[in-house]
């Protein structure tokens, strides 16, 4: 079967992340989506609570991309434990059920998010002596950067366990319209500083939708690896992507804002 007749299931497909793939892999793969409210990609609205919701999802797909949580740094201990957490366990364990072999998971550099706050701000100009490794020790900043470890951790499992192949990516910064310099000024507060982090954490969509589907044709038991794009002055090691996905970054965020 060829990369365009696989069937792909997306949760979380109503979020940003979701509408991209719904933009730009299309052509490529018969898409199905999963969320609770309406989104681009065909498929049922349910809740990741819901055990006959999410196994008729999974039912017949042959990967899935695991976007749905919640993705507020600042989300409180109830919502992460029971969206982030419980509905991550229930996921993998229908994707076990039903067949599935792959799922990429979407993390988040949040699980050591605490280096960037100790290095921060040199960290984010490039002048922190060193860029971040997915080898590093959790070092989560949240609750929700536990969740995404917790996530990574659960990936390892099903993989050992189970022989699923799980790609975890600790996505970077990808914004709503694709530019960096817009998202800075969106954020409040000084836009140069905004951007300053943005310009080492961007991933643009074409990036995005590229780096999904290297996680999904990747011939890897279980990797974990940071998805920003080739940006100067990055935060994080690109090379563990390249390596073990065959990810290569086309975009680049510039130096300074237009």
């Amino acid at each position: 079967m060829t990369a365009r007749q696989r069937i792909v299931l997306v949760t979380g497909s109503a979020g940003i992340v979701g509408g991209v793939l719904a933009d730009r892999l299309a052509d490529r793969y018969v898409l199905r989506g999963f969320d609770r409210r309406a989104s681009p990609l065909p498929g049922p609205i349910g809740d990741l609570a819901d055990p006959a919701a999410l196994g008729a999802a999974c039912r017949g797909v042959e990967a899935i991309v695991h976007l749905a949580g919640d993705p507020r740094v600042d989300a409180p201990w109830a919502t992460i434990l029971q969206e982030n957490i419980v509905g991550t366990a229930a996921l993998f364990e229908a994707a076990r059920r039903e067949g599935v072999d792959r799922v990429v998971f979407a993390s988040s550099n949040h699980v050591v998010g605490q280096l960037e706050v100790e290095g921060a701000p040199a960290i984010h100009g490039g002048a922190a002596g060193r860029i971040i490794g997915a080898d590093e020790p959790f070092r989560a900043d949240s609750l929700y950067g536990v969740s995404k470890a917790f996530g990574e951790t659960l990936g390892r499992y099903y993989s050992d366990r189970h022989g699923m192949r799980v790609v975890c990516l600790r996505i970077g910064s990808v914004v709503r319209d694709d530019d960096p310099w817009l998202e800075a000024q969106r954020l409040g507060g000084d836009p140069m500083v905004n951007y300053r982090r943005l310009r080492a954490t961007w991933l643009s969509h074409r990036d995005c939708a590229e780096l999904v589907v290297a996680a999904l044709e990747a011939d890897v038991r279980f990797a974990v690896v940071y998805g920003l794009s080739a940006n100067r002055r990055r935060l994080w090691d690109l090379e563990p992507a390249g390596r073990l996905l065959g990810f290569r970054p086309l975009d680049a965020a510039p130096d300074q804002p237009p």
